[in-house]
């Protein structure tokens, strides 16, 4: 070292000082990747990316490699920077070659390398592994033998190496991702991604057209009347049954209504035999698992029942889908929209049956879900008994007005202006 002048160790030392940088961001770019995105581009061939996720698959070797490199690299540049020292300052020179090698390192060639790296991970990382790659061939039986020292240390405080973290999300950490893409999927995709995903925390009966609501026709009734029924029916299915739904019968489709009445055998008997079979859901069933019910069984439409075998609504592919993409602009049935109506003064006019849950998603409100499924069921639940109209209250902060009251249900009730909510 004496042979060699100031001026060539300070070139060295400035060299050694990039090559740290070099591997200091290497590190920060290669474990700041996107492993979703990069597995993406490996998919699709991009060279880079290929080879550095051969280099992740397994990360021990891929820190060893770094950690070698860097700390030789480092080690050495301290060597160099403290013959300097002693070469212009003397005894003072080690001193003083630690305290500015300290900071000269820290800010060149750790802090502002890895922060670059952390900023632009991809930028980095994939021209990286050009060098780490053959690096990694020539250095093998050194990063080996320090990772099995390593593996070994860890062995002995009963710490399992082969193991790792489980890389899958969940689908709640899918759903942030979806939030998160902001331009990258435009906000109706987004609606409709975040939907799939909440279909398993919805069930039939929050989407269910209650039991109270069916559209069906007594096969009791004279032939006019059934007649009239099938002309007047707003659905392509209708259900029907002998004096009460409780006893269905089976849903007759227009189209096979339509064929028997263009073969002039339209009748009573006809019809009956026209019908097709019931399909039953049990209450509480997930949308998820009947949205792929429906699709195996190849059915579209069913009767929700109880514990107890008791018909407690209906529910529809359709219905489901809606949960989805959202409402059909074909659909013949009332929208929630229908059922509120804003008024001047700045409340709202809503029916008592609307769903507690289509009413939340609307107006962003927060009635409480996890009881009954409309609203007059939950008003009910909170007075404990029947009420009379003209009756005012507060509920889950919502100031509230019963407007009308009829066959033991609220039928329509005033919510007042959003600004007089509790907070």
């Amino acid at each position: 070292m004496d042979d060699i002048s100031t001026g060539t160790l300070t070139g060295i030392l400035i060299a050694l000082l990039f090559v740290s940088a070099f591997f200091s961001s290497s590190e920060t770019g290669m474990m700041s990747l996107n492993r979703y995105r990069l597995r993406h581009l490996a998919q699709n061939r991009h060279k880079g990316a290929t080879r550095v996720e051969k280099l992740l698959a397994r990360p021990d070797r891929l820190i060893g490699l770094i950690l070698i490199g860097n700390n030789l690299v480092n080690i050495m540049a301290s060597a160099i920077a403290t013959l300097i020292a002693i070469r212009l300052f003397g005894d003072y020179g080690v001193a003083i070659a630690t305290m500015g090698l300290t900071l000269v390192v820290l800010i060149f060639a750790e802090v502002t390398p890895k922060t670059l790296a952390a900023l632009y991970p991809e930028r980095v990382a994939f021209p990286a592994s050009f060098i780490l790659k053959p690096l990694m061939v020539v250095l093998y039986p050194f990063v080996w033998m320090i990772n099995a020292i390593s593996n070994g240390l860890l062995a002995m405080l009963r710490i399992n190496t082969k193991s790792r973290e489980d890389t899958a999300i969940s689908s709640d950490e899918l759903r942030t991702i979806v939030n998160e893409a902001g331009t990258l999927i435009p906000r109706r995709h987004q609606d409709m991604l975040l939907s799939i995903l909440d279909l398993e925390k919805v069930t039939v009966d929050d989407i269910m057209v209650p039991r109270n609501e069916i559209y069906g026709i007594d096969v009791t009734q004279d032939w006019k009347t059934i007649n009239r029924r099938l002309l007047q029916s707003p659905h392509t299915k209708v259900l029907l049954y002998r004096d009460s739904i409780d006893d269905a019968l089976g849903f007759i489709h227009a189209r096979d209504a339509l064929r028997l009445l263009a073969k002039d055998e339209f009748s009573k008997s006809s019809l009956m035999r026209a019908v097709r079979e019931l399909y039953y859901i049990p209450e509480a069933t997930p949308l998820n698992v009947q949205l792929l019910k429906f699709q195996r069984n190849k059915e579209r439409i069913g009767l929700i029942v109880d514990e107890y075998g008791d018909i407690q609504g209906l529910v529809t592919l359709d219905d489901i889908l809606e949960e989805i993409v959202g409402d059909f602009t074909t659909t013949i049935t009332p929208t929630l929209s229908d059922e509120i109506k804003p008024q001047d003064d700045g409340s709202y006019l809503i029916e008592g049956s609307s769903s507690i849950r289509d009413i939340n998603k609307e107006l962003g409100w927060q009635l409480p879900t996890d009881g009954p499924r409309s609203l007059n069921g939950l008003i009910l639940e909170y007075l404990e008994e029947i009420p009379q109209a003209n009756i005012c209250l507060r509920l889950a902060g919502y100031p509230m007005e019963i407007l009308e009251v009829e066959n033991n249900m609220v039928k329509q009730i005033r919510v007042l202006p959003h600004f007089y909510k509790a907070g």
